[in-house]
């Protein structure tokens, strides 16, 4: 499988699985093969709709910008098969 093979199920494949929740904005954030698994490690991030903040007046008349879920899939090289979804985790510096 190619970069661009591994990013196109990984986003299809959430987008799929999350569908009930309404999930928008898919972005690609990094692609590493892992050797070592033989695994494509495709990072997602996306937004639903309780990612976006809650205020009052002054809120709704500024610009929305929402939390960003990350997601790590796991694709298999040979397969193209998902071995998983994982929480990508943010280590803060």
């Amino acid at each position: 499988m190619n970069v661009k093979e591994v990013v196109k199920k990984a986003v299809e494949h959430l987008a799929d699985v999350f569908e009930s929740e309404r999930p928008e904005y898919f972005g690609l954030e990094e692609v590493v093969l892992n050797e070592a698994d033989d695994v494509w490690e495709v990072t997602i991030g996306f937004s639903r709709p309780w990612d976006y903040p809650k205020g009052g007046l002054v809120t709704g008349l500024q610009p929305q910008n929402p939390k960003r879920q990350y997601k790590v899939v796991r694709i298999d090289n040979k397969s193209g098969a998902i071995k998983s979804i994982k929480i990508r985790e943010i280590k803060n510096a």
